[in-house]
């Protein structure tokens, strides 16, 4: 593992951190705009900004559209409704993690990697820790924007195995790709289900609208082309370990600012989460380092 420059780790330790507010501020977003029509004027923005990235790859448009309604439109969908109907921001926060173990078991399952028993672990802690935090009565109580969550993140695993099989795409291209391929769909499911009114979007407050910019600018746009940046300078080993900062941001933000209780099964299980996913991500960084 090679040390980080202190200037290129305070910009990871920075992109973290715009992570972890990043679920607090779209909570604060996603209760006043439609959390479907959220999203689609999330990728609308960032759409818009990166029309210049976009370029056609021949033989990979239809791969690279599966690849965006599952990572993009749908992902962010379900992870907005369920961040709109959820109490405990923190949970949301650790069980968005559930990501790294849900990819690690589908390439298993679809593209035959092998995982020992140091991933095994690492997975079983995972989903024990979310399992402990569902019984949590307040979380209980609102078990389906957990299960919300969960999907997206399920979802989210199948897109990234699709990119998988993506070449020659940079990042922003990617998500600029994304963002034109999730738009239409999006808004479709808005218009069908949340039925949003013009003059309701006429009384969203100045906070809710700077919460959309923040996590398609800051989040997204920003934070994502840092942490590529930074993955370009250094071995993934030497990076990947610090983004479990980020839902422990959320967790603090939302201590913070929403007012969320950690109590002693949300403690307990986010932890048991958070080491099983750091446990995978060492891992499986290790055989990526080492292979390439």
């Amino acid at each position: 593992m090679i040390a980080i420059a202190p200037r290129d780790l305070a910009l990871l330790v920075g992109i973290t951190l715009i992570w972890g507010a990043n679920l607090v501020v779209s909570k604060y977003g996603v209760s006043e705009i439609p959390p479907v029509l959220f999203a689609f004027l999330r990728f609308a923005i960032l759409g818009v900004i990166l029309v210049p990235f976009m370029r056609v790859h021949p033989g990979q448009m239809s791969a690279l559209v599966v690849a965006a309604l599952l990572s993009g439109g749908l992902h962010f969908a379900l992870c907005f409704v369920g961040l709109a109907l959820a109490e405990s921001v923190s949970a949301v926060a650790i069980a968005t993690q559930l990501g790294v173990p849900f990819t690690t078991l589908l390439s298993v399952a679809l593209l035959g990697e092998v995982v020992r028993w140091r991933r095994w672990t690492g997975i079983l802690l995972a989903f024990a820790g979310v399992f402990i935090m569902g019984f949590d009565p307040r979380i209980a109580a609102r078990w389906h924007a957990l299960a919300l969550v969960i999907a997206s993140a399920f979802v989210g695993s199948l897109g990234l195995i699709a990119v998988k099989k993506l070449q020659g795409f940079r990042p922003l291209e990617l998500q600029a790709w994304f963002a034109w391929i999730s738009v239409p769909v999006l808004l479709l499911v808005s218009l069908a289900i949340e039925r949003p009114a013009l003059e309701d979007l006429a009384h969203v407050s100045a906070g809710a609208w700077g919460a959309l910019l923040f996590t398609a600018l800051g989040a997204s746009l920003l934070a994502h082309t840092g942490f590529f940046h930074l993955v370009q300078r250094y071995p993934v080993t030497s990076v990947a370990p610090v983004t479990v900062l980020a839902p422990l941001f959320s967790v603090v933000f939302s201590v913070l600012f929403l007012g969320d209780r950690l109590t002693p099964r949300l403690v307990i299980g986010g932890a048991c989460t958070l080491l099983g996913v750091l446990i995978i991500t060492l891992r499986e960084r290790r055989i990526v380092d080492v292979s390439s």
